[in-house]
């Protein structure tokens, strides 16, 4: 059962808009949705709110990405949740925008959210809700592409990502962690497309047919 959601995110109206802001942005639409107000909490610096009927934290710290273990640390410790019962938002470079998918552990790609958070907790047991962002351009580095803004088509494909996590998180919040999984990550599956027909080649005239057939 997941006991906290933790959106990822840096602080402030110049990044509010920004790739690396998708785990805010997820964890904001879902208090809105529910009627969860986030209030800022100097103890655990960051905006918090709870999840009515299934008694779950909403958190967003508020430190810069590379200090969002802080407060993650604080906030589990003081309400004894295990990693196992934390569900981190985050964005995620290796997915396309329009992909999410979740998972539990694994490597952190160079995120410096999970990784102090993974520092904090001695831990990489937590699950993880993976909003891609898409790979930065060639010749552009990770950490400025995050922190630049998507382009209205890419806004669009993460909203809609959002959208489909968002759906699952009620199985989240009820423990049912591989339902949630096996429904967006079939929703995830692309259908390939039909691949067309290649046209035969034309037929060779046979040497009769060249010699003694009609010109």
């Amino acid at each position: 059962m997941i006991r906290l959601v933790v959106g990822l995110g840096n602080p402030g109206k110049e990044y509010e808009r920004t790739r690396h802001n998708a785990g805010f942005w997820l964890v904001e639409r879902f208090a809105s949705a529910n009627g969860i107000a986030l209030r800022k909490d100097p103890k655990f610096q960051a905006l918090v709110g709870r999840h009515d009927s299934s008694g779950a934290w909403l958190l967003m710290p508020q430190g810069y990405m590379n200090a969002s273990g802080r407060a993650v640390q604080m906030l589990a410790g003081f309400f004894k949740i295990k990693p196992e019962e934390l569900l981190v938002a985050h964005d995620e470079l290796d997915f396309p925008p329009g992909t999410a998918k979740l998972k539990q552990g694994g490597g952190i790609a160079g995120h410096n959210g999970l990784k102090d958070i993974s520092q904090r907790l001695s831990s990489h047991d937590y699950w993880r809700l993976r909003i891609g962002v898409g790979k930065p351009p060639a010749g552009s580095e990770g950490a400025d592409y995050v922190l630049q803004r998507p382009s209205p088509d890419d806004r669009a494909a993460i909203d809609a990502s959002i959208d489909k996590a968002l759906a699952i998180l009620p199985q989240c919040l009820s423990g049912d962690m591989q339902g949630a999984m096996n429904k967006l990550h079939t929703e995830e599956k692309k259908v390939e497309p039909k691949k067309e027909k290649e046209p035969e080649p034309p037929q060779k005239k046979s040497m009769l047919g060249s010699l003694f057939g009609k010109k």
